[in-house]
């Protein structure tokens, strides 16, 4: 990334009108946010912009922003200051050119600041208690280490006291030569505590010397085949033909700044620091009106709790967004290769510690996407086939936290359906251990290297808005018919729903003998068969988490705890772990948002869904990691009258019938003949 200096504006200059009250900060009123603020009596010469974004106007009573009665244009600052150690919230209204508010957040600290990335490496290597535990494992070269400034998790009442400084315990790893893949060869039990508001290392701990690993396990083109790597390979593969994907006429979509219609959907792409991608006023026209379906749609927060008992993986527990900033991280995205088609890209617009803009180009990529049969049936009486071909909107974002990457995806489909998928990739953490020992809370990647067990857990919050305002959720779960007297051949089975009535009642959990799955109605609005429209969550991927009671990180990730939260909507409710989860040790976020009690009948609701991957680490999954794939569907469940899909055409492009004969419903349908005589046959 870099800092585009050329942004710069002074304190109560006018700024450019936004296209529309959720589009989020561009470059210039990043920069006057922090010039404001700057300017003001609370800027002192250790004050950090931790993050600068859009403050989103409260949701209006309607859905939609009146044109004749805009909101303020606002910008939301989160900054710390490092010798006060705490943490500011600004609020910045950037039409009058002023500092609206400006307030203490005492007892809390920060997510990462841009300079801790890559400084906390630059002083770990000068340290000469660290120097001294590289040289016990033969290491001189220090220019080959690499040191990860990993979240400091929480040890004990030492992470968080008064006036206690902002940590990290940074990991090393230690290159065979430079640029080389640094993740294989770790080094085991040395843990540094490093002070992020001095910029110094505090301690250097270590647990004992574990040989490290021999192999490179190198997958860089240029490095794979030199001695010392061990490639599963031998060569790159020749039998690869060109897939081309193309549209000669242009996507389906289109653009309007942040506004994107595609097909019957509409909604706003939306970004910032901490989530990364935001979506805005999701809705679908159905028979010329525009229906409503989820106001806000965006990760809220994830945890990678490690289940390893060793001095340098037990405490890995990091909250990839609360305590770093998934948007930070986003990468710039490369077509051809993260993306593929015909592409529209959004930029990014992030900022630095000193509120400096950072453009991250094409750090959304837009596209449509082939998808199969959308339906199709055969007449085998009359050798009529119709089938159409689905289609999905792509919505999607990168980033890389260490090791990781962690791509987001969210699905439109033809059908009504809406579908949010993670993708992760990268490198696993890994673990030293003498060749000939089997570790017993992982497995071996190679010899002397393997990869923790561990879980990465995913919360999405979506503030459900099907049809209108007022909601309700129910549980739905599927059980055989109770009264014996119904059921004399014992196969009939009912589905049962269980109103969530309020916020007590909020925390939710997956049953597999029951087929459960939760739907939000509303109430007030009926389809033709008198039932209220809806759609209905489907859980994949559930996983049961491994957190114990007891454990440093149990209370801080309560929300793994339940499958699904529901809460009644507030505008300040926007994290599932907290708004500060960094270096703290209590519980906050979802279990305090449900504290209150609130009703949820027929009311502004917002569901918090947990997805989870369980890691049992492969030999396959070394030296870079294949895509995982794991997510949850919205699927319309009395939304429609019929079936959404039934409008789509014909494919134009279906070309397996002969001539003359085709019955795929595009040209002319030969009726009449046996399947066998028309082309197609059986299979």
């Amino acid at each position: 990334m870099a800092v585009d200096t050329a942004l710069t504006d002074l304190p109560g200059a006018p700024t450019a009108a936004a296209p529309h009250p959720l589009d989020p900060l561009s470059g210039e009123e990043i920069e006057r946010t922090a010039s404001i603020v700057g300017a003001s009596e609370h800027a002192t010469p250790t004050l950090r912009f931790v993050m600068i974004s859009l403050a989103e106007p409260v949701k209006p009573a309607g859905l939609a922003f009146d044109p004749a009665d805009v909101p303020p244009r606002q910008a939301f600052v989160v900054a710390y200051d490092g010798a006060r150690k705490l943490i500011f919230e600004g609020v910045v209204d950037l039409d009058a050119g002023m500092l609206a508010s400006w307030t203490p957040v005492p007892g809390r600290f920060p997510s990462y600041l841009a300079e801790h990335m890559d400084g906390v490496e630059k002083v770990v290597v000068q340290d000469p208690r660290w120097q001294e535990a590289m040289r016990k494992r033969g290491v001189t070269d220090f220019d080959l280490a690499m040191v990860d400034p990993w979240p400091t998790g929480y040890y004990g009442a030492q992470d968080h006291y008064d006036n206690s400084p902002l940590l990290c315990r940074p990991l090393t790893f230690i290159r065979s030569e430079p640029g080389e893949h640094g993740y294989a060869r770790p080094v085991e039990g040395v843990i540094v505590t490093f002070d992020l508001d001095a910029m110094a290392v505090v301690d250097v701990e270590d647990h004992g010397v574990v040989p490290l690993p021999r192999y490179a396990g190198n997958y860089e083109e240029r490095f794979l085949f030199r001695e010392g790597n061990r490639p599963a390979f031998s060569q790159f593969r020749d039998d690869l033909k060109p897939i081309e994907i193309t549209q000669p006429e242009g996507p389906s979509f289109t653009v309007d700044g942040h506004s994107v219609t595609w097909q019957k959907w509409a909604l706003r792409v939306g970004f910032n620091p901490r989530e990364g991608l935001v979506l805005h006023q999701l809705s679908y026209t159905d028979r010329g009106v525009e229906r409503p379906i989820m106001y806000r749609a965006a990760l809220s927060e994830m945890v990678v709790p490690y289940g390893d008992t060793a001095p340098t993986h037990w405490n890995k527990n990091v909250f990839d967004m609360g305590e770093v900033g998934m948007g930070l991280m986003a990468n710039p995205l490369t077509l051809g290769c993260d993306c593929l088609g015909e592409i529209f890209y959004f930029d990014g617009v992030v900022n630095d510690s000193l509120g400096n803009a950072v453009t991250i180009p094409n750090a959304i990529c837009m596209h449509e996407e082939d998808y199969g049969i959308a339906w199709k049936h055969t007449d085998f009486r009359t050798g009529v086939v119709e089938v159409r071909r689905s289609r999905r909107l792509v919505i999607s974002f990168i980033a890389t936290v260490g090791n990781y990457e962690y791509g987001f995806f969210w699905y439109l489909y033809t059908d009504g359906n809406i579908e949010y998928e993670v993708k992760l990739t990268g490198v696993l953490t890994t673990g030293a251990i003498a060749e000939g020992e089997k570790p017993r809370y992982g497995n071996l990647v190679a010899p002397g290297l393997y990869g923790p067990h561990h879980q990465h857990h995913f919360n999405v919050r979506m503030d459900m808005c099907v049809d209108g305002p007022g909601n309700s959720v129910y549980e739905v779960d599927s059980v055989p018919e109770p009264d014996p007297a119904l059921n004399p051949h014992s196969n009939a089975w009912i589905t049962r729903e269980t109103l969530v009535a309020s916020e007590a009642e909020g925390a939710r959990d997956w049953e597999f003998s029951t087929a459960r799955y939760w739907k939000v109605v509303n109430p007030s609005k009926v389809n033709e068969l008198g039932s209220p429209v809806g759609y209905k969550l489907m859980p994949r991927d559930v996983v049961p988490s491994m957190l114990q009671e007891g454990s440093a990180i149990y209370d801080r990730a309560r929300f793994v705890q339940h499958n699904l939260w529901v809460t009644r909507y507030e505008p300040r409710e926007l994290y599932a772990a907290g708004d500060y989860p960094y270096q703290s040790p209590d519980a906050q976020g979802l279990p305090e948002y449900l504290a209150d009690d609130a009703p949820l009948e027929d009311t502004d609701v917002v569901l918090w869904y947990t997805v989870g991957a369980h890691h049992v680490v492969r030999p396959e999954d070394w030296p870079v990691m294949p895509c995982a794939y794991i997510g949850f569907m919205l699927k319309p469940v009395g939304f429609f009258d019929g079936n959404p899909a039934l409008d789509l055409p014909p494919s134009a492009s279906c070309s397996h019938c002969p001539a003359g004969a085709c019955t795929c419903g595009h040209s002319e349908t030969h009726r009449g003949l046996p399947l066998a005589e028309n082309g197609h046959g059986h299979g």
